[in-house]
């Protein structure tokens, strides 16, 4: 049986393609992709052609906020969201208890691995974790980057006490501020040049938002004792370091173009901060995820603005790149 599939032929340039049904191998599933998030990795991939330091060497089916049905054997109906990190579970990273940041990990729409931009993959089954029916599949695609806020909130080690911004109020940073919400900080105050990302952090749960002219005032220099930045930009990271108080946290989310991110390192040494890389998430926090949505803690639908059939990939893509779209979401199969 065949499908489609959305390959990345270069920067700005995916294309569809037909995809035979995939033979899982042992220890997969064979699962029908209902819908896939865009995320701004997405996004570095296809401008660019590339993210960090690792390019676009052969064709790439992106995606990797995923959400889908088993399709065959004991577990056939199943829904799922879907892990879309395989670490070695070998190499000392691993060994050490550091999964997550096993150098060799198969990531689904990286490097040499395909993601979910098409009708099916294969994919191991342990990383496949059921959904509950009251949620949809929309959602379900939302349970990743849910997962990648709860590992940077933890990373923050926010108390009840702190008054934390978030820099960037993207999807990735709507979601660290409903996770943050639903930890019952009271005191967000989030930051965006767009307007209608500010009045969306305030619909996650912002109790204040800022333009950055405002981060940049000395007025908003306010008793910051964590920063979470999301917007993976060296304005944004210098904005959380001044932000930030005296023997603050900063934890830096965001994806950056370059290779490169610059910190002033005159003020962060002056403050005494610690700063903290965030990469991804760990194994659990997936299953966290959807625990937050299940109970009713976080609530997801809200962030999804826009949504796409496989065969329009491409003006999905184009809407991602343009910054005036909220979470994008594609739905393979979907026709109308």
């Amino acid at each position: 049986m065949k499908g489609s599939a959305a390959y990345l032929h270069g920067r700005r340039d995916i294309r569809l393609a037909d995809q035979r049904r995939p033979t899982p191998r042992p220890g997969e599933v064979l699962v029908e992709v209902r819908t896939v998030g865009l995320c701004g990795s997405d996004r570095h991939w296809f401008e660019e052609g590339g993210i960090g330091e690792v390019s676009l060497t052969t064709l790439l089916v992106l995606g990797h906020e995923i959400a889908g049905v088993i399709a065959e054997g004991p577990r056939a109906g199943e829904r799922v969201a879907i892990d879309p990190s395989q670490p070695c579970e070998r190499c000392p990273t691993c060994v050490r208890g550091r999964p997550d940041l096993c150098p060799t990990t198969r990531f689904a729409g990286y490097a040499a691995t395909d993601g979910g931009l098409r009708t099916w993959m294969a994919w191991p089954g342990d990383l496949c974790h059921a959904i509950p029916d009251a949620m949809s599949d929309d959602e379900g695609a939302v349970m990743e980057p849910l997962g990648v806020a709860r590992h940077a909130v933890d990373l923050a080690e926010v108390g009840p006490s702190d008054r934390v911004a978030v820099i960037g109020a993207g999807p990735i940073g709507q979601l660290v501020i409903r996770v943050l919400a639903a930890d019952g900080i009271a005191s967000i105050v989030a930051s965006d040049p767009r307007p209608h990302r500010r009045l969306a952090a305030l619909a996650a749960g912002a109790s204040l938002v800022w333009s950055p002219e405002d981060v940049a005032s000395e007025a908003a220099l306010d008793e910051i004792s964590i920063v979470i930045e999301c917007a993976g930009e060296d304005a944004a990271v210098d904005a959380a370091v001044r932000l930030v108080r005296p023997g603050g946290r900063v934890v830096l989310v965001g994806i950056p173009s370059e290779e490169r991110t610059t910190i002033r390192a005159a003020v962060a040494r002056r403050k005494g901060l610690t700063v903290i890389w965030s990469r991804r998430m760990t194994a659990a926090d997936l299953p966290a995820a959807i625990r937050l949505v299940e109970t009713g803690a976080v609530e997801v639908a809200p962030i999804i603005s826009d949504r796409f059939p496989l065969s329009a990939v491409g003006a999905a893509f184009e809407r991602l790149a343009s910054g005036e779209a909220n979470k994008i979401v594609v739905r393979p199969g979907w026709t109308d």
